[in-house]
């Protein structure tokens, strides 16, 4: 799936946020490893915590399935340009360390990073160290 493909997919993603708070909705679809396709609109709530965005529940259906690896993400929001919140920068981390992050405000108007110039110096599952100590 091509860059665009994948932007349209997220344009259409987001417009099945529910957002009766903010009124700003966001789209995002996503690549697995192997090619599979997963899309997530925000979804706000009443209380505001638990509050999910688009991003992570793209991300949550995918895991949800299966899959451990994000190849690409193409966010979409209704600002020129909507990167993705701290939060949802690290689960990108978690499940596509090496993934590219497409930015879009149309099909034709959009930006590519890579994770780590959104997220420079990341903390992932690889810094976990798990020692044995023998201490008794």
């Amino acid at each position: 799936m091509n860059d665009i493909e994948l932007i349209k997919l997220a344009i259409k993603a987001k417009e099945n946020a529910y957002v009766p708070y903010s009124k700003f909705k966001v789209g995002a679809a996503l690549i697995t490893e192997d090619g599979s396709v997963y899309t997530g609109c925000n979804i706000e709530n009443a209380s505001y915590s638990p509050t999910i965005c688009a991003e992570r529940t793209a991300i949550a259906k995918a895991i949800s399935e299966g899959h451990r690896k994000i190849i690409k993400i193409a966010i979409v929001g209704d600002s020129k340009y909507t990167y993705p919140c701290g939060v949802c920068r690290q689960v990108i981390r978690e499940f596509g360390k090496d993934s590219q992050v497409i930015i879009a405000n149309s099909e034709e108007d959009f930006k590519k990073y890579n994770l780590a110039e959104l997220l420079p110096n990341s903390f992932g599952p690889e810094d976990l160290i798990k020692e044995v100590k023998d201490d008794v």
